[in-house]
């Protein structure tokens, strides 16, 4: 018997580690654009799930807004089912917030995880690759957006309580081109991923390659384990901040109270993680870096400074404690939302 092609199998390997472990007989579900990443994914899925005991299905979300956009998706759906899949198309109307990719973006996650939900799926997978990845990171340490951004996508995650997976990502684009390729499977190239208009196509068309040109190959590698790096050190944070934050928080009027003390013995990033992750748990906000500063010169540089309004509450240094509370509008020092973190 000819060889598996390496391209096929370094894809449908990535696949099976991510699937083994889900409960026989579940259903999982792929994202399918029709794009060689998304194809390439469902294909491995198509081979795989079977072996494990998965049922599988695809949605392909049509935006419409491109004119051949319903051809497209149903041609998609055509190639799910011929590997297998169950196939849905699902057609949405696109939204103008953000800007037409978030919108876009916004309109298809919200589709997957329906259609996740409805089908009781045990997984969400989607079709992010190193190189997406790669990109990600750039773009957040161009935008200064801090720890947060750099350290890309998570190969788990949640997406509001349905399981989504990201088998491919330290699977390289041209890796999931070429499987498809080996299997005679016909990709849809879309459009938008040449419009210069988008700031991640000027980063996979202009700025990554120069980077390779100027500093050497790997570049895209080195940064997909920079975001590695940084979300393991994000995760042993979250583990000190579980570990303290019990003991230094209190119950306050129509808010919660951290304890100027504990604050001032923990560095600088540890407190500022405190800081953020009690007004993200307590208000559901996130704040700037220029935001959790102000906060912080509540314990290290307090003069009698009044209250801040931060999104969604305001802090305020009482006594021994920094208190956060509900938002009154006009009460505080003020600073801008669209701060970026440095």
């Amino acid at each position: 018997m000819p060889s598996l092609n390496p391209a096929v199998a370094e894809v449908r390997r990535a696949v099976r580690a991510a699937l083994t472990g889900l409960p026989e007989g579940a259903v999982v579900i792929v994202g399918l654009s029709g794009g060689a990443d998304s194809l390439a994914l469902a294909a491995a899925v198509g081979f795989e799930a079977p072996k494990l005991g998965l049922r599988a299905a695809s949605v392909t979300v049509d935006h419409g807004l491109q004119p051949d956009s319903a051809e497209v998706a149903a041609r998609a759906a055509r190639a799910a089912a011929r590997l297998g899949l169950d196939p849905l198309v699902v057609r949405v109307e696109v939204g103008a917030d953000g800007g037409p990719e978030a919108a876009a973006r916004g309109a298809r996650y919200r589709v997957l995880r329906d259609a996740a939900r409805d089908a009781r799926a045990a997984a969400l997978l989607v079709a992010h690759t190193l190189d997406d990845q790669a990109e990600t990171v750039l773009l957040g340490l161009a935008r200064g957006s801090g720890a947060g951004s750099l350290q890309g996508m998570a190969a788990a995650s949640d997406l509001d309580g349905v399981p989504l997976l990201r088998p491919l990502l330290d699977v390289r684009r041209a890796t999931t081109r070429a499987a498809c390729a080996a299997q005679g499977l016909e990709p849809w190239d879309d459009p938008h991923n040449e419009d210069a208009r988008f700031t991640r196509v000027r980063v996979r068309e202009r700025v990554l390659p120069v980077l390779e040109a100027e500093l050497g190959p790997g570049i895209a590698e080195a940064l997909a384990r920079t975001a590695a790096q940084l979300r393991e050190d994000a995760e042993a944070f979250d583990e000190m901040i579980d570990e303290t934050i019990e003991d230094i928080v209190e119950h306050a009027e129509a808010g919660i109270a951290v304890s100027v003390a504990a604050l001032a013995a923990n560095p600088p990033a540890l407190r500022h993680r405190i800081i953020r992750h009690v007004v993200a748990s307590e208000f559901h906000a996130s704040l700037t870096r220029t935001q959790t500063l102000e906060v912080a010169r509540l314990v290290t540089d307090w003069t009698g400074q009044g209250p801040i309004d931060l999104p969604g509450c305001r802090a305020r240094r009482i006594g021994a404690m920094i208190e956060f509370t509900g938002a009154e509008a006009g009460t505080g020092a003020r600073f801008p939302a669209s701060d970026r973190e440095l």
